[in-house]
């Protein structure tokens, strides 16, 4: 069985050392956190990320140091998700969730480390600097167990490392053709590539797909960008309430696992005596939706006009879902009653 290494000893984070097995390689042995085809797509490479200092980096200068050895398995990820992002939403729902949970959580992981490499001398002390959050430390250690699924085939046992949802932007609504955002304090990330777009909460094993089940069948279906950003408020908000982190255990492979594979992961999460979500506040959950419904001009008073009942634009008034063009006469009749 493979030794899985933690770069949270230490905090080995910089360059010189392989992300996924830790063991040194030389400065020219790195892979673009946003991949080559992604950057081509998109037109990224030159494009401003900013981060939690206030500094800012390009999309081409954000890499990972990689063993050679790797590099094929990566390749080989791309190359299965390039082909499901041109041939639509429907290609990437069909991908194996774990593999693109781990397309996902590269990028992800890749962003983490750079925020925390520059945390070393940033520019302005962010409020709430990673590294002495002691809970969020926590989360990503197992986060980090589960990324190691990139080294080896791996079995994810019974279970799925985070709840990726695939969504359909209507093409008819203007909209961005790439946007990405996270929040590293709740591991969830979101990027938007033409018309699918791809939320995930990257260390819930599950939970939060299972609590969003009957949202996100609702939501198979063309959406108004302002309802895609309900969608993302939900599953953002879900991952803030989370309580529960798992404990992630290694083992040696038994012929009920796959067979291919490598390496074994069991997730374990104390559900008797610990709470999964914490509860919900429609509040708090207005304040996470107003952070992502700027565009529209919705406001957090006209979000909770009814208090008890948070305003919708993927349910209409009778709690059905509604299309996208609903969506749209809902949000004119708001802008002029504003």
């Amino acid at each position: 069985m493979i030794t899985l290494y933690d770069p949270f000893e230490g905090m080995q984070f910089g360059p010189g050392r392989c992300f996924l097995t830790g063991q040194p390689v030389g400065s020219a042995d790195t892979v673009p956190v946003f991949a080559e085809w992604l950057q081509a797509a998109y037109g990224l490479a030159d494009r401003p990320v900013y981060l939690l200092d206030q500094s800012q980096t390009t999309y081409a200068a954000l890499r990972l140091p990689l063993a050679p050895a790797l590099r094929p398995r990566l390749a080989a990820l791309e190359a299965e998700v390039q082909a499901a992002v041109l041939a639509g939403p429907a290609a990437l729902r069909a991908l194996p969730p774990a593999r693109l949970w781990q397309w996902l959580a590269k990028m992800f992981y890749g962003i983490f480390a750079t925020e925390l490499v520059q945390q070393q001398a940033p520019l302005i002390m962010p409020q709430y600097p990673l590294a002495e959050n002691a809970q969020l430390l926590q989360r990503f250690r197992a986060f980090f167990q589960l990324l190691q699924g990139l080294r080896v085939p791996t079995d994810y046992a019974d279970f799925v490392p985070g709840s990726v949802f695939v969504l359909e932007a209507d093409a008819q609504y203007e909209a961005p053709a790439f946007e990405y955002d996270d929040d590293l304090n709740t591991l969830v990330f979101s990027i938007k590539l033409g018309q699918s777009v791809l939320v995930a909460t990257l260390v819930d094993i599950g939970f939060i797909g299972q609590a969003m089940r009957q949202v996100y069948t609702d939501a198979q279906r063309p959406l108004h960008p302002a309802q895609v950003a309900e969608f993302k408020a939900r599953a953002y908000y879900a991952a803030y309430l989370l309580a529960a982190v798992p404990d992630i255990y290694p083992r040696r492979p038994t012929p009920a696992d796959a067979p291919e594979a490598e390496l074994v992961l069991d997730a374990l999460v104390d559900d008797v005596t610990a709470t999964i979500f914490n509860p919900w506040d429609n509040l708090a959950y207005a304040h996470t939706l107003t952070g992502l419904w700027p565009r529209w001009g919705l406001t957090e008073a006209l979000i909770l006009r009814n208090p008890f009942q948070p305003l919708s634009l993927l349910y209409d008034a009778a709690g059905q879902p509604q299309p996208a063009a609903a969506a749209a006469e809902q949000l004119a009749v708001l802008a002029y009653s504003a």
